[in-house]
């Protein structure tokens, strides 16, 4: 199961800075707030995403 989450619905979930070192982006990358990143199964148990 792949999870895919925008970086607004991350910002309202308070996994914005974890999805930022998860994906490597750096202070100068930009993401809009509409882009979506698609995490593994793992990963969204890792952010407490789902259980």
């Amino acid at each position: 199961m792949k999870i895919i989450i925008s970086q607004t619905e991350a910002m309202e979930k308070k996994v914005w800075d974890d999805i930022i070192v998860m994906f490597g982006l750096g202070e100068d990358d930009e993401a809009w707030d509409n882009e979506q990143f698609i995490l593994t199964e793992d990963q969204a148990r890792e952010l407490g995403l789902i259980k």
